[in-house]
């Protein structure tokens, strides 16, 4: 489970005597994850779909209010990450008493890719706040199959 995850809660048993105090301890967590982004509140962890086509790999990441310039995608090792940053926004007019704040900090996500995949060829872009990385789904080799003499020893 997930702190503030949902869904991990139709499986639990509500009663007994240890539902109210389970509830107590899952609205605890809950409140104290929304303020700390890392522990899985939501906050700045941008969703992703990964979607597989003819010949290609799409990974779609909702990145709001991130311009090119505040977003890096890297690849080493067959792990892409998707890292960066949101810029801290605050205005306070007088005159209607209106205060607007929204959630900024650094954040970063990886996947891990399948074998094959050349750097190179991986292709990125940012438009209306989702970043789409293109990749060429690598050819999957035919399998090596080899009988092995064995030898006395």
């Amino acid at each position: 489970m997930t702190f503030g995850d949902k869904r991990a809660d139709i499986a639990r048993t509500e009663g007994g005597p240890f539902g109210s105090l389970q509830r107590e301890i899952d609205r605890v967590f809950d409140d104290f994850s929304r303020n700390w982004p890392a522990l899985g509140g939501g906050g700045l962890t941008p969703r992703m779909d990964v979607t597989e086509r003819d010949g290609t790999i799409e990974i779609a990441a909702e990145l709001p209010g991130l311009e090119e310039k505040d977003v890096e995608v890297s690849v080493v090792d067959n792990i892409l990450t998707v890292k960066g940053e949101k810029k801290a926004e605050r205005t306070e007019e007088e005159g209607a008493r209106k205060l607007v704040e929204r959630s900024y900090g650094a954040f970063a996500r990886t996947i891990e890719l399948p074998p094959g995949i050349k750097a190179e060829d991986i292709k990125a872009s940012l438009s209306k706040g989702v970043l789409t990385v293109t990749l060429p789904k690598p050819v999957a080799a035919a399998p090596q199959a080899k009988k092995i003499e064995v030898k006395a020893g």
